[in-house]
């Protein structure tokens, strides 16, 4: 069996959404300073590299991190590429085969350069939640920060995606994947009360 990872490596490069938490890991304890052992802290946006966006994130009365399901976030995906787009569309997606398709995965290619928050991404249609609901699709992942455009003020897609059901997974890295089929896992930690979770995403095959 083949592990791919396809999570953004935390550290203090990695971007965060401007004006967000950045990343930061420190010793508490250290063994260097005369400690029996190194410990840690983590300081961070849940917005951060690789991550899930529970429904709280953009509505009040949505779900958290830890009522959601996690089987969403385990089990058969599909890897394909919808690129050169600024929104991605119902028309975009009728190409591919989606039979049985229960995760998807889009490399839209528009975040080149993940040492610098990007300017400019690929996003999603709001339209297109109803069509991957009524093809059995339960969650959307991208290798962009958001499903919505940076400047968006109503995130009509985040919204439309919650009303059919779909989970949304943000800030993949794809590049040098192989489309097709895989198994994903990316589990959110059960962070009680929680808007969203960095997660640690893999493909296998």
């Amino acid at each position: 069996m083949k592990i791919i990872d396809i999570s953004q490596p935390l550290s203090s490069a990695t971007q965060e959404w401007p004006n967000d938490t950045p990343f930061e890991y420190a010793l508490t304890w250290s063994i260097k300073e005369a400690s029996t052992v190194n410990v840690g802290k983590i300081t961070t946006s849940t917005h951060i590299g690789t991550h899930i966006d529970a429904p709280f994130h953009f509505d009040n009365e949505g779900k958290k991190v830890h009522e959601l399901d996690l089987d969403r976030y385990i089990g058969k995906a599909k890897v394909i590429e919808v690129s050169g787009k600024k929104e991605i569309g119902v028309e975009d997606l009728k190409q591919f085969d989606l039979s049985g398709v229960k995760r998807l995965l889009i490399r839209t290619n528009s975040w080149k350069n993940r040492k610098k928050f990007p300017t400019s991404i690929t996003s999603l249609k709001p339209e297109i939640a109803l069509f991957l609901a009524e093809k059995g699709i339960r969650l959307i992942g991208i290798d962009t920060p958001s499903v919505d455009q940076l400047d968006s003020k109503d995130l009509q897609a985040h919204h439309h995606l919650y009303q059919h059901g779909i989970y949304i997974l943000e800030g993949i890295v794809l590049e040098g994947v192989e489309l097709g089929d895989y198994e994903l896992i990316a589990l959110p930690l059960p962070i009680e009360g929680a808007d969203g979770s960095p997660v640690r995403a893999v493909l296998m095959k």
